[in-house]
């Protein structure tokens, strides 16, 4: 008799969008209570590069202490301008004009019907528009993820660079998305050429703004909707 083959289940992009998000947020004791069901919604991705790579940093963060996990990540993200969440810095920077780009996140948002609590955060906070992407409007959300896809590769390069776990959800990230990675920075800067925003020649370089990355850990509550 011939056994019946278990079905994958079909790639849900949202799937990936959702846990990267949560696990690119600070970590929190509600975040660890939720690595089981994320590691068995991400097992049902099957054949999926990206809900492969995430897989390996949901493991990792249940591995780990709580305590251990949020230094690792204030190390990461607070006290470090390279490894930037905030999408529109990597492309334009403290400048005039990223506060007519961040009000395009919010128009996104709001013409998708979409009231978010953005919990202090600015807009193009990477969790926040994964979730966007994940719970609201997969495609605008992924609409906004490609649009800023060479933010992500700079972000994936410098947590590559630093050997850190979170590249995982990057790469995850990015495996959702049109097209290979490119392989090095130049090579992302020919892609911006072609297509998509222009980063400056600041990006990750002074003059920076500390206000764009918190001095203190964001709140663990993940976005449910944007506000104004």
């Amino acid at each position: 008799m011939i056994g019946l083959r278990r079905r994958a289940a079909p790639r849900d992009d949202r799937v990936v969008h959702l846990v990267a998000g949560r696990c690119l947020d600070y970590p929190s004791a509600d975040l660890v209570a939720d690595l089981p069901s994320m590691r068995d919604a991400l097992a049902e991705q099957r054949d999926s590069v990206a809900a492969t790579a995430l897989a390996s940093l949901v493991a990792h963060l249940g591995e780990a202490a709580l305590s251990d996990l949020q230094r690792a990540y204030v190390d990461t993200f607070d006290l470090s301008r390279k490894h930037a969440l905030y999408l529109s810095y990597w492309t334009d920077g403290d400048t005039r004009r990223r506060g007519e780009v961040l009000g395009r996140f919010k128009t996104a948002y709001r013409s998708s019907g979409a009231v978010v609590d953005t919990h202090g955060e600015l807009p193009d906070y990477l969790p926040m528009v994964l979730e966007f992407a994940a719970r609201i409007d997969p495609e605008a959300g992924a609409a906004l993820l490609q649009e800023y896809r060479a933010s992500l590769e700079l972000l994936r390069i410098a947590l590559q660079e630093k050997e850190s776990a979170y590249v995982a959800a990057v790469v995850a990230v990015c495996a959702t998305l049109p097209g290979e990675s490119p392989p090095d920075r130049a090579a992302v800067m020919e892609m911006v050429g072609l297509s998509g925003p222009h980063p400056t020649e600041t990006v990750g370089l002074e003059p920076y703004d500390p206000r764009l990355l918190p001095l203190q850990p964001v709140s663990s509550g993940a976005p449910t909707g944007v506000g104004s």
